[in-house]
């Protein structure tokens, strides 16, 4: 299992090449929602925040967590999923 995420983070600078395909994505999708870690030092806050260009419509959760944001706020979490899932689905 190591060896696996060492190959992926090895490789995460490919993924800037596939950024524009991911910003389509976002555009044409309407992804509504993202829940970020406010203290990610990976995905940094900038980011959610620039999720707002591409997803105008979309809630963005930032919460006092770092990069593992389930493994410290499994039920925070889990409880907006079920508040918007709630509201938006029927």
């Amino acid at each position: 299992m190591d060896g696996v995420q060492l190959a992926l983070i090895a490789d995460y600078g490919s993924n800037f090449a596939l950024y524009p395909a991911f910003q389509e994505y976002f555009r044409t999708s309407r992804v509504p929602s993202a829940v970020w870690g406010e203290g990610d030092q990976v995905f940094v806050p900038a980011g959610a925040e620039a999720f707002r260009h591409d997803l105008p419509d979309a809630e963005v959760h930032l919460l006092p967590t770092g990069h593992f944001a389930l493994e410290t706020h499994a039920p925070g979490i889990a409880s907006l999923i079920d508040d918007f899932l709630t509201r938006r689905v029927s």
